[in-house]
């Protein structure tokens, strides 16, 4: 008998208080550490997450990375190397054989969800 797939399932991550605008926080949801980044100025999608796992360095930094627009789209500077990704898709924009982990991220009441798999 085949193994089942895991299913991907929304997880609580922190709560809306918890979030800096503009900014990043770091919340552990299903034992891995997520960066979830919160641009209220992007009604649409005011909360996204990424693995806080910088890909070159090996460091737990891209919480704690800068915020910009570049080539119009909205990324993370990672605080080691400075390479930046997209916050839409974890995607380096430097370099095509970099990228974080990415999940969607929403906000719902007082709560970030995050849809891990």
């Amino acid at each position: 008998m085949p193994a089942s797939l895991p299913t991907a399932s929304w997880r609580p991550a922190c709560l809306r208080a918890d979030l800096v605008a503009g900014s990043g926080v770091v919340a552990l949801v299903d034992g891995r550490q997520v960066a979830i980044f919160h641009v209220p100025d992007h009604p649409e999608q005011p909360v996204y997450a990424l693995s806080n796992k910088d890909p070159q360095s090996g460091a737990n930094v891209i919480g704690r990375g800068i915020l910009a627009h570049l080539a119009g789209e909205l990324v993370v500077a990672s605080p080691m190397y400075k390479q930046h990704f997209r916050l839409r898709d974890g995607q380096c924009v430097e370099d095509a054989t970099q990228a974080l982990r990415a999940w969607p991220a929403r906000l719902e009441g007082d709560e970030v969800w995050v849809l891990m798999d």
